[in-house]
């Protein structure tokens, strides 16, 4: 399971809005106190998205996308190397599992 949000993104966001004592319940599921309130809410999915459009790719979906991208050249070369198939399944398999961890787990 790869983070889709860097907790620095959110501590800066809440630092600019006024949440405090930001805390992780789950993976990708922050929670802080809001301006004023005393108890803590969930930081607001559209925030969250906001966040993810203006910032990009964290470094593990940079990571996961960079192997990826690395195990379907191999595979390329090996294929045309060894005169088979297999290692083009291989890095199909590898490309399907890295875009399974890319899907969200809040939707």
């Amino acid at each position: 399971m790869i983070d889709h949000y860097s907790l620095e993104w959110i501590e800066a966001w809440c630092q600019e809005n006024g949440w405090t004592d930001l805390f992780v319940e789950r993976r990708n599921n922050y929670w802080a106190f809001p301006p004023g309130g005393v108890m803590p809410e969930p930081i607001p999915t559209h925030v969250l998205q906001l966040i993810k459009a203006e910032k990009g790719l964290t470094f593990e979906e940079t990571l996961w996308t960079i192997s990826a991208l690395i195990g379907t050249v191999i595979a390329i070369l090996s294929t045309l190397w060894f005169h088979s198939p297999m290692p083009l399944v291989l890095a199909f398999a590898l490309n399907a599992i890295t875009v399974a961890q890319f899907e969200p787990e809040d939707i």
